[in-house]
């Protein structure tokens, strides 16, 4: 009887009903398709002109010359299907009803967002190359750096759920929560029950979650039921059964403000796997940082932006400002620039980011991240690093969370490997943190991935810091971890069979639209 519940539960279930009926349309939009490909030699005609013409768009357009790559192939290969699913799914751009509305937001954050000059000039006086990092963040996205604010590094989603529940119980005005997956089970249920008292005290808590993400982890409607406790809520691009490239966009971010003063930003989800509860691939291992002072500001704005949007409402962001709501002073430790990035411009912000530390590092680069699939320009800065003699070294997981996805990974091993970057697997499990650590001087911890999604079709965010502590306690953790972890040899890729190389080679081809 429980087995038959437990069935229906599933055949029922949202991903199931919306699964079916997008794979229904799908099936129709084939036939239909195949329908008018054998109806007349007119139709294969006019399909090669209109093929010519969508390759020659793809060609002059300012996406990147990988996707490119993988979208050509399929349209040379499949004319009348490569046009069709590139037409439904490999425009990038959200529609300028969309556009519009955040440009009118984003120029209500402008006014707020402005870099303090004198911050700027004792940054240039430290170090010019650094600056010119902060200032590229500044002018690409409108974030600025600062100073009056400390960092604390989190090696684990142990130890960011702790600290976590610690600030979230001192909250006067104001919870912000914007996650990509919240699932219910330890980790979450314990936050909720704080946010479900500070509401009950009249605090403002606010929660946004992505639809996609949470679509597995969530009960339909799930909005509904935190707003019966108080807290407001929005899903941010909710799935519909409907083809569609908005689907496609995604709110990758993971951001917690309280009182305007304190936020938290890493790679950690609110779901058990997270802080190892309830292992899904061997131990989990992710990072998360807590910033306390001025930098704040920039996740305030970031997630009231979104928030804004999706509400269809305008509110003065200057009641959030943390001036207004806590009088501590921070102490500076050293430069921080919480920054975000986003589809809606041709501007890629966290890769660009990710190319002036690669580029700019004289003695070491390390790097985690769950995926490693590049396109030219991150695999050229990267041997080009090595061989230049910097000390070059990623580490990816071993135990996968998508064994398709990890093939493609390990793909990109032999070219890096062959130009003297060091690559690692974490051996006792999934790594999923998201950091960037160079010569003792600068990193980057965040959402943001090494993989096309995360790079160009996400909403994600991350903090840069210079001459922080933080720095040193990313470092130690990763060399700490290095310690868990099996150097990948180049000889394993080279013995290789040779269908197994075609696979690999046909997976780096198409791994942008995965």
């Amino acid at each position: 009887m429980n087995d038959m519940k437990k069935l229906a539960s599933i055949l029922l279930s949202r991903i199931v009903i919306f699964g079916g009926l997008i794979l229904l349309q799908l099936s129709a939009f084939v036939v239909l398709v195949w329908k008018f490909s054998t109806y007349s030699i007119y139709f294969m005609f006019i399909n090669m002109l209109v093929g010519f013409l969508v390759i020659l768009w793809i060609i002059n357009n300012r996406q990147n010359p990988v996707y490119k790559l993988a979208w050509i192939i399929p349209i040379l290969l499949f004319p009348i299907f490569g046009i069709s699913f590139y037409l439904l799914f490999g425009m990038q751009k959200v529609n300028k009803r969309v556009t519009k509305r955040m440009e009118e937001i984003q120029i209500k954050t402008n006014s707020i967002l402005n870099q303090d000059l004198k911050v700027m000039e004792n940054l240039k006086n430290r170090d010019i190359r650094i600056a010119n990092q902060a200032k590229y963040i500044y002018n690409a996205s409108h974030y600025p750096v600062y100073q009056n604010t400390e960092v604390e590094y989190f090696s684990s989603g142990e130890l960011k759920f702790e600290r976590l529940k610690e600030e979230l119980n001192k909250a006067e005005h104001y919870i912000f929560l914007e996650y990509f997956i919240i699932e219910e089970g330890i980790m979450w249920n314990s936050i909720l029950d704080i946010l479900i008292q500070k509401a009950k005290k009249g605090v403002d808590v606010r929660v946004l979650y992505d639809d996609l993400g949470c679509l597995q982890k969530l009960p339909y409607k799930y909005n509904e039921v935190l707003e019966g406790h108080g807290i407001k809520c929005t899903v941010f691009n909710p799935f519909v059964p409907v083809l569609s490239i908005k689907m496609n966009n995604r709110d990758h971010r993971k951001i917690v403000v309280i009182d305007g003063h304190t936020a938290f930003n890493g790679g950690i989800n609110l779901a058990d796997e997270y802080i190892n509860a309830r292992p899904k691939f061997g131990h989990w291992k992710d990072s998360a940082v807590m910033i306390k002072g001025n930098a704040v500001l920039n996740f305030t704005v970031m997630f009231l932006t979104v928030w804004d949007y999706y509400n269809k409402i305008y509110e003065d962001y200057r009641d959030f400002l943390p001036r207004n709501k806590n009088h501590t002073k921070f102490e500076s430790d050293g430069f921080v620039s919480p920054y975000g990035d986003s589809p809606l411009d041709d501007e890629t912000v966290g890769e660009m980011t990710y190319l002036n530390i690669i580029n700019q590092a004289k003695e070491y680069v390390y790097i985690t991240t769950p995926y490693l699939i590049l396109d030219n320009e991150t695999v050229t800065a990267l041997c080009l690093a090595a061989k230049k003699g910097v000390d070059v070294r990623i580490i990816t997981p071993h135990i996968p969370d998508k064994k398709y996805v990890h093939m493609v990974t390990r793909g990109y091993y032999p070219v890096l490997m062959e130009n003297g970057v060091k690559i690692y697997e974490y051996t006792p499990g999934f790594m999923h943190g998201k950091n960037f650590v160079a010569d003792d001087e600068v990193s980057i911890v965040g959402t943001i991935n090494l993989d096309y999604r995360s790079l160009y079709l996400h909403f994600e965010c991350a903090t840069w810091m210079y001459g922080s502590k933080a720095v040193l306690s990313v470092k130690e953790d990763f060399l700490e971890t290095l310690e868990q972890c099996y150097r990948m040899d180049l000889a394993y890729f080279k013995n290789m069979k040779w269908y197994v190389k075609l696979m690999y080679a046909i997976l780096r081809v198409f791994s942008p639209l995965m």
